[in-house]
């Protein structure tokens, strides 16, 4: 008799479960959380979806974009996990898309091209992040608000600007995503020191764009000793490893499959943390109190209420002294034009 039904059947029922815990560490006896995608259907937002769909934290994915959310909602509500997948399509359909949310996550925008930067993307890319706030403002207002949508450095303070206008800001529910600079680190370092990836771990501060994001070499875990030579080409690659990924598509697209890979290693931290999982730490872009920025990434302890706190940046080297006097000016610009673009589209809001 053939036995390869049975043999078949066997290892699906092994890999299926291996999968689901690769998306997220929770079992699926957690509290099931409500999540929203919004910009579900574009490079970033459908493997994103893909991979927030096979995760036990989740009960309810609600996906919004102007266009195709039936479809890609169809694909992935034939994937036999828990979550439940709603689709909406049209700013008719985007209020219910985010009622009852506990976490809103926006890849929503338009991607880089060779020879843009972040900023070229900002009048398009900040009217769309002002239109969804302001939608979160009305229906989501408790919820925590994920912007990976560039440039981060602009897009978080105009989303703190729309959420302050309406009453409802919540400086530990607003963060930028910044751990594909994190992911890239690691990668990267792992690859030159010949390391396990998943084991090392490096801080990555500042910003989201070129000289702002400053890592810390001098902080990496496992300790790991670097030349001069070695701290400029690993530093420098990971401040440009956007622009090496837009190079090589050459039109396609810009970073959109790790991407979503770090938006939802993001999105699974913010969960375990909103179900009372102690010491969740992720970097990320948040308004800040301390020294001479509005808004800066560092590493952040999460809980069930958002962030707990900043875990600030530790002891600088020279070296990394340096990258930050290099990245001041550029950051503080970029936080500046969020801010203008705010106030723009507030007076022309009332």
């Amino acid at each position: 008799m053939n036995k390869t039904p049975i043999l078949l059947g066997s290892l699906i029922s092994r890999i299926s479960p291996n999968l689901t815990r690769y998306a997220s560490s929770s079992n699926a006896s957690s509290t099931g959380r409500k999540v929203a995608v919004l910009g579900a259907s574009g490079g970033i937002g459908q493997p994103l979806s893909l991979l927030l769909k096979l995760s036990p934290l989740i009960s309810d994915l609600s996906l919004y974009d102007i266009q195709h959310t039936k479809g890609v909602g169809a694909d992935l509500s034939h994937i036999e996990t828990r979550a439940k997948v709603k689709a909406h399509v049209g700013k008719e359909e985007l209020g219910n898309a985010l009622k009852g949310m506990d976490l809103v996550v926006i890849p929503a925008g338009v991607p880089r091209k060779p020879g843009m930067t972040r900023d070229d993307l900002f009048n398009t890319n900040a009217t769309i992040v002002a239109d969804l706030v302001s939608a979160c403002a009305k229906n989501c207002p408790r919820a925590i608000i994920a912007i990976i949508a560039n440039p981060v450095n602009s897009t978080v303070v105009i989303a703190a600007e729309i959420l302050k206008a309406h009453n409802v800001y919540d400086e530990k529910k607003v963060i930028g995503v910044t751990t594909l600079d994190v992911v890239r680190a690691a990668t990267f370092i792992a690859e030159a020191k010949g390391l396990d990836p998943t084991k090392v771990n490096v801080p990555v501060i500042g910003g989201h764009s070129g000289n702002t994001i400053i890592p810390l070499l001098s902080q990496v875990s496992p300790p790991v000793s670097f030349s001069q030579q070695e701290l400029e080409s690993l530093s420098t690659r990971i401040q440009n490893a956007g622009t090496e990924v837009v190079e090589a598509k050459a039109g396609a697209g810009s970073a959109t499959l790790s991407m979503a890979h770090a938006g939802a290693r993001f999105s699974f931290s913010v969960l375990e943390a909103l179900n009372g999982k102690q010491g969740v730490v992720e970097c990320g872009y948040i308004a800040t109190h301390d020294g001479e920025f509005s808004h800066f990434a560092t590493p952040l302890l999460f809980g069930r209420n958002g962030v707990e706190k900043s875990m600030g940046m530790g002891k600088l080297s020279d070296f990394e002294n340096k990258l930050m006097e290099k990245g001041k000016k550029e950051l503080n610009g970029n936080i500046q034009s969020g801010l203008n673009f705010a106030k723009q589209y507030l007076a022309k809001s009332k």
